[in-house]
């Protein structure tokens, strides 16, 4: 309740938000949306390769609040790592990156995806061969899968890859299945970065 969103009682029990609401009715009303607003965070999910790369760029960002390594994007359920890598599944290896969107933008966080990762690499990430490496942008709402959209758009008009296609999939976030804790953190835990 109040208490979790940062509201102390006032020497009469009650959070003092709630309070205000008497005294002051404009007050409490932005009181409470700051505080429902403030700490609301979205979702993005990315493919770009091996996840352990991808997300230790992602973690160092200012305004993502956690990520997590996982698989999604394929036919079997809860798939394990080595399910994954047979090919057989159809699941890329993906970074589901939560965060808060006051902060940083997720056309920002699109800019972080085209920049490390070779999206004219069909299933392909420098020495990783497989599906599970595709280049992949796995939207959460409409909104999303627009600016994706718009941001592959501006990169196959840019003088960047000039006489390549971009093969990056923009397609629906649906299940997310977190992988192996070992993945988790991988840089960091095994101090490669």
């Amino acid at each position: 309740g109040a208490q979790q969103m940062g509201c102390q009682a006032s020497r009469y029990g009650r959070p003092e938000w709630l309070l205000l609401r008497f005294i002051c009715p404009d007050r409490i009303s932005y009181l409470f949306n700051h505080h429902v607003k403030a700490h609301s965070m979205e979702n993005a999910t990315f493919g770009a390769g091996c996840f352990w790369h991808v997300e230790h760029v992602f973690a160092n960002i200012r305004g993502v609040r956690s990520t997590a390594v996982g698989y999604t994007g394929g036919r079997t359920k809860d798939p394990a790592y080595e399910d994954v890598c047979t090919d057989k599944t159809g699941h890329a290896e993906a970074v589901r990156v939560e965060y808060d969107p006051d902060v940083v933008s997720y056309e920002d966080l699109l800019r972080v995806f085209w920049q490390n990762h070779d999206p004219t690499t069909l299933n392909r990430q420098g020495l990783d061969v497989g599906t599970q490496y595709r280049s992949a942008i796995f939207y959460h709402t409409p909104e999303q899968k627009i600016m994706a959209e718009k941001s592959k758009d501006a990169l196959v008009h840019s003088a960047r890859y000039k006489s390549k296609s971009i093969v990056t999939d923009i397609t629906p976030a649906l299940d997310f299945y977190r992988a192996e804790e070992y993945h988790q953190k991988y840089f960091e835990k095994n101090r490669m970065m």
